[in-house]
């Protein structure tokens, strides 16, 4: 199979016949083999039903139902994980990235060699105020902070090798940060292609403000993550090694001072390097702690599972 296409939604159900038969089109006006995997991440407006309707016309549409809305990177991870193309394309379900981008991705994936496409929406359609010049604020810090120079990493449409999708775990609210993901896994070839954006035909966004925050947020975690989330004591443990050698300098400089310099001066707790010398011994023995347990959790951990599945289609 050469394409799968993996679509995360939320109560899009009047978008999703337009959406398929779109593809469909694209599809086989370009001989592909594909399958389109519609993840319904606990939508309560009819999309599962829609999804159904839509697979017993077409039997490469398959899908998975959530029992509840478990967010947009575990929906991925589980269409990750049933895709069986040769190249994975993922895309949103409200009709505003364009399905005739997709040969054009294919193309950079199969023949240029790329690990990774990401879409660029260099024309938006949205609110300037409340989406674009927050976009290019946080795409701004993502590309200084990850190193990987994306114009615009909220992009949905992305297209992948096969092994990315197979290698690399998308998990909490990640999926901003797949490229950042695929790189700190060995996938250094990320490419940009410039796509076509379209305004929202239906329904109203499903996103505000605070995906802004919380993607502020999460690029400081895959930050930590990807410099010591295998080696949290090279942090901790440096940084509470460096602390308790500050303290117990001044504890020194005070043993000292008080048994051979001036043995008739201040009491040692009435001077505020003690005070120093303590907080700072203190503080660096439970970050070399948080350190070390960090290190036996990161041996230890087990994989837990993210999200329920109550149905399945064609899988």
């Amino acid at each position: 199979m050469q394409i799968s296409i993996v679509i995360p939604l939320l109560n899009e159900q009047e978008s999703l016949k337009e959406l398929h038969d779109w593809i469909v089109q694209v599809m086989q006006s370009n001989h592909f083999s594909y399958e389109i995997i519609f993840i319904d991440d606990g939508s309560s407006d009819g999309s599962w039903e829609t999804i159904s309707e839509l697979s017993q016309s077409n039997e490469n549409v398959k899908g998975i139902q959530f029992l509840k809305n478990y967010g947009k990177s575990q929906a991925l991870h589980a269409g990750f994980k049933a895709a069986e193309g040769e190249v994975v394309i993922t895309m949103d379900a409200d009709l505003q990235d364009n399905p005739e981008e997709i040969p054009g991705l294919f193309a950079m994936i199969t023949q240029d060699g790329h690990h990774v496409v990401s879409g660029w929406k260099k024309k938006r359609y949205d609110s300037v105020i409340t989406k674009n010049i927050p976009s290019k604020l946080f795409n701004w810090a993502a590309r200084k902070t990850s190193g990987v120079k994306l114009h615009d990493f909220n992009c949905g449409l992305k297209a992948f090798n096969h092994k990315v999708v197979k290698t690399i775990e998308v998990s909490g609210e990640m999926h901003r940060y797949i490229p950042v993901l695929a790189k700190n896994a060995g996938f250094s070839d990320i490419a940009e292609k410039v796509v076509q954006h379209q305004a929202r035909k239906y329904g109203s966004t499903k996103f505000g403000a605070e995906r802004f925050i919380n993607g502020f947020l999460d690029l400081i975690t895959i930050w930590f993550v990807s410099k010591f989330g295998r080696r949290p004591m090279h942090l901790f443990g440096a940084w509470g090694v460096l602390m308790f050698f500050v303290g117990f300098g001044f504890a020194l400089y005070l043993g000292v001072d008080k048994l051979f310099l001036n043995p008739m001066g201040r009491l040692i707790t009435q001077r505020p390097q003690f005070y120093i010398a303590l907080t700072a011994m203190i503080i660096g023995t439970q970050l070399f702690l948080a350190g070390f347990l960090g290190e036996i959790m990161v041996r230890s951990r087990k994989n837990d599972t993210r999200y329920n599945i109550s149905d399945k289609i064609n899988l």
